[in-house]
């Protein structure tokens, strides 16, 4: 039996057709190597600014006694960008998939809100002082505990019913936000400036606000969380494609929405806590990989938005802390440039 057939007056190997029809990822080979093109250079970039901020401008030389725990205390601030950048990367991916809208962040359930309430209220009511002693595995867990709890009442209520809606489960999760932030604004107002200039300092996302205590908790969290969204790829796939097209396949999509979104809840929770709010960071990165991993397989979608943010995180705290000598300044240049591509965004689509 001939392996060769003709088409189209072009004769063409059984191979060769069976190789188009497989279905890929890619639109293209040139998509394909396109996307691995860019996964390797941020990958490399991030790489080189982390050793950078660990080797780059050491005031200590590298024969001293005191060079290692410097290096130590850098590592620190590299392993918190690691968190944050899979954290914010593999939630905000994910929670445009289960929602079908690139447009709307996981900061729209209220974490960053039940996170700025928690420091303010401290502050309000038990002073500055209690602030600083609220700090430790205990007050982690129980902040995390907080927004978890919050989150999944929210899931439970809203999407476990008979009429279980998502678009209103957001609607609540706005609204609690907007509230929670109303009463931590009002209180920040009541507060002296001292214990105002205090709190600030917290409110602002930051790996100096990471604390080495919590790497034990904090880690294996973070690994098993993103671990079981990365393994949840395929199916993720499908829901995105919405209820319908996902209940033909044979995937119970409410079941599947709100797996997702525990895990979500897990990984934003563990980030706000660690190192503060980060509102447009996550969307910042989700958008930039959008456009540059040309593909909606999750499988391709989380690296590509894990190594994107990974690469942002560090290249900039290297260039504002060496180059413009400016490190407090970052998470606001980063939620600048989040901002001004959210709005671009939506100038763009002229909707939510």
């Amino acid at each position: 039996m001939s392996t060769v057939i003709e088409r189209d007056g072009v004769e063409v190997s059984i191979g060769e057709l069976r190789e188009e029809r497989h279905a890929s990822a890619f639109q293209s080979k040139r998509a394909s190597r396109r996307y691995w093109v860019f996964l390797s250079a941020f990958i490399l970039g991030g790489l080189l600014c982390a050793l950078g901020l660990l080797l780059y401008n050491n005031p200590v030389p590298m024969d001293s006694p005191s060079f290692v725990p410097v290096v130590e205390r850098r590592i620190v601030a590299i392993v918190t960008m690691l968190i944050a950048a899979l954290c914010q990367s593999l939630a905000t991916v994910a929670f445009h998939s289960v929602t079908n809208n690139r447009i709307i962040t996981p900061s729209l359930l209220g974490f960053d809100a039940l996170y700025s309430t928690i420091q303010t209220s401290m502050v309000f009511f038990f002073g500055a002082g209690a602030l600083i002693g609220f700090s430790g595995t205990s007050a982690f867990l129980t902040q995390v505990g907080l927004m978890v709890t919050m989150s999944l009442l929210l899931y439970g209520w809203l999407l476990s019913g008979k009429y279980a809606n998502l678009q209103l489960m957001l609607l609540i999760g706005i609204i609690i936000g907007t509230g929670l932030n109303s009463v931590s604004s009002f209180m920040r107002r009541m507060l002296a400036p001292s214990e105002f200039d205090i709190l600030q300092a917290r409110l602002f996302g930051s790996v100096t606000n990471a604390d080495v205590a919590y790497f034990p908790i904090v880690i294996p969290i973070v690994v098993i969380a993103g671990t079981l969204l990365f393994l949840f790829s395929n199916r993720l796939n499908i829901v995105a494609l919405g209820k319908d097209v996902a209940t033909t396949f044979g995937v119970n999509h409410r079941r599947s929405v709100i797996y997702t979104l525990v895990l979500i809840s897990l990984l934003m929770s563990v980030s706000t806590a660690l190192i503060g709010p980060l509102t447009f960071f996550g969307f910042l990165v989700a958008t930039l990989s959008y456009q540059v991993a040309s593909t909606y397989d999750h499988k391709y979608v989380f690296p590509m938005a894990f190594a994107l943010g990974f690469f942002v995180l560090t290249s900039a705290y290297f260039f504002m802390y060496h180059i413009f000598q400016t490190p407090s300044v970052v998470s606001v240049i980063i939620e600048l440039f989040g901002g001004l591509i959210f709005l671009a965004v939506i100038l763009r689509k002229r909707s939510l």
